[in-house]
């Protein structure tokens, strides 16, 4: 294993964001479009967990959740691969977020906006833009915006750097999650001329994590491949959500049992060429 972890590893995207108010407020000022003199200044880390007002109902996670001075709340994750119902999770992160201020008697004009972000590993949407970014506004005028929260996606598959002044911590964070990871042998000197940067490469050095978290980095992207290949199976044969839930409990099955990702795929693969043929069979019947 290299000198590095990849930072966008669940327990070290969180070591560099969930634990360290500078970098969070760095990475959040750089990747959100605020107007001039909106910036962070200050951050209070709030408990991941959106819990629902009564315990029969759902409650999620999300990677790294804060509120600034101003009560804005933000929620950021770190998606590995897209899923078509990955937006309506946002949205209702989002929204539960948003709503969760009020009270009874709670005046509305209080509500403080909240902000979404989350980084994708993945192509998620169509064309070449790496940056998309949502908001409540009237159809055909852009400009007449309901304010309330703000739902951002960053495609990291697609991010090129954009060399302008303005964005450059933008484009410093985004080659950390895209450049840095256990292959990188020696980090490009615009990233160390950064101290936010040099703080959290830092943080996702190979040495800073014991035997055991580096066990469990390994089964991370052990497990991030055999769930892409699951989902792109899935989708080339169109199966259904709940067919999906119920390969990937199979899946999981077999991995506890010693198939290696290898030997998933490759199973998959023939169950695949299996299903093409029957199917092949119905169309000329």
């Amino acid at each position: 294993m290299g000198k590095y972890l990849d930072p966008r590893f669940d327990l070290t995207f969180k070591a560099v964001f969930g634990r360290h108010k500078d970098l969070v407020i760095s990475f959040l000022n750089a990747l959100i479009p605020f107007r001039k003199g909106e910036e962070i200044k200050e951050v209070e880390y709030l408990q991941p967990e959106l819990l629902p007002e009564t315990p029969l109902r759902k409650y999620t996670v999300v990677d790294v959740r804060c509120k600034d001075s101003n009560g804005r709340q933000f929620l950021v994750e770190m998606q590995m691969y897209w899923t078509s119902e990955f937006k309506q999770r946002v949205l209702f992160n989002a929204s539960k977020a948003y709503v969760s201020q009020a009270t009874p008697g709670f005046d509305y004009r209080k509500l403080a906006p909240v902000y979404s972000l989350n980084l994708v590993n993945d192509n998620a949407f169509s064309g070449d833009k790496f940056f998309h970014r949502f908001q409540v506004v009237e159809k055909g005028k852009p400009d007449n915006v309901i304010d309330g929260f703000e739902l951002i996606f960053i495609e990291l598959t697609k991010f090129k750097p954009q060399n302008k002044s303005n964005k450059r911590m933008m484009d410093l964070w985004l080659r950390f999650l895209t450049e840095v990871n256990t292959e990188t042998k020696e980090v490009p000197q615009e990233l160390m001329e950064s101290p936010e940067i040099r703080k959290a490469l830092k943080i996702v050095e190979h040495r800073a994590y014991t035997d055991e978290q580096l066990a469990v980095y390994d089964h991370f992207w052990d497990m991030i491949a055999t769930e892409r290949t699951l989902i792109n199976g899935t989708y080339r044969r169109g199966i259904a959500d709940g067919e999906y839930s119920l390969l990937t409990k199979q899946v999981m099955a077999k991995k506890e049992k010693g198939m290696t990702t290898s030997e998933i795929a490759e199973m998959l693969e023939v169950e695949r060429k299996v299903v093409d043929e029957i199917l092949k069979g119905r169309g000329n019947a």
